[in-house]
């Protein structure tokens, strides 16, 4: 049994959303309006109305898809790579890689939108970030390779935590630091995880 095909009313929110998603990415929530992101998707404002109440509601839309895309393949890494000293690293890899392509999420965390900062910790994203990882570390502890005694929802906020500052580190000042201090970070990550050997 396939997919079902998207609805008309599904396909037109989605074009909404990528056109929202490159708008507010290039010209940023001040500057960008309903009637452009409208004209861009080529429906009336009416028609965004419907999907989205206003302004904000449709930025935050677009902020979760953009950061949801990033995110995603952050989680397909984490289901996917088997060797536990690896995917600390391919994680952190990943998602400085794909913002790149990303260019509301990478706004955001540039500091460009200060309106919404304090909101991105909220994202449906960033809690699916969290439970990936909670469910990672606990499988690693049943393999006995994660630390028994720690609570994994509590390491998997407080990595997301880190992950969230070292993006916000690469956007606001280059790749470099992920060069130089990145072995340092997944050390860490690994000291708070590994067993303790008596």
């Amino acid at each position: 049994m396939g997919d079902r095909e998207p609805t008309k009313g599904e396909l037109t929110r989605q074009t909404i959303l990528d056109v929202a998603v490159e708008r507010f990415g290039r010209d940023g929530f001040r500057v960008t309006s309903v009637a452009d992101v409208a004209r861009d998707a080529s429906v009336s404002g009416s028609a965004v109305h419907a999907y989205f109440p206003n302004k904000e509601a449709l930025f935050l839309a677009a902020l979760d898809q953009d950061a949801a895309q990033v995110i995603d393949d952050g989680v397909d890494l984490l289901i996917k790579t088997a060797n536990r000293d690896e995917w600390h690293e391919l994680l952190i890899l990943t998602l400085v890689g794909s913002l790149a392509t990303h260019p509301l999420a990478n706004r955001v965390l540039a500091g460009l939108e200060p309106d919404v900062t304090a909101r991105v910790l909220d994202l449906p994203a960033l809690a699916e970030l969290r439970k990936g990882l909670a469910e990672r570390l606990r499988s690693d502890q049943l393999d006995d390779v994660v630390r028994s005694d720690i609570d994994t929802s509590t390491m998997a906020n407080g990595m997301v935590t880190i992950i969230m500052c070292l993006l916000v580190g690469v956007v606001q000042f280059g790749a470099a630091g992920v060069e130089l201090y990145g072995d340092d970070v997944v050390a860490f990550m690994q000291a708070a995880l590994d067993p303790i050997k008596s």
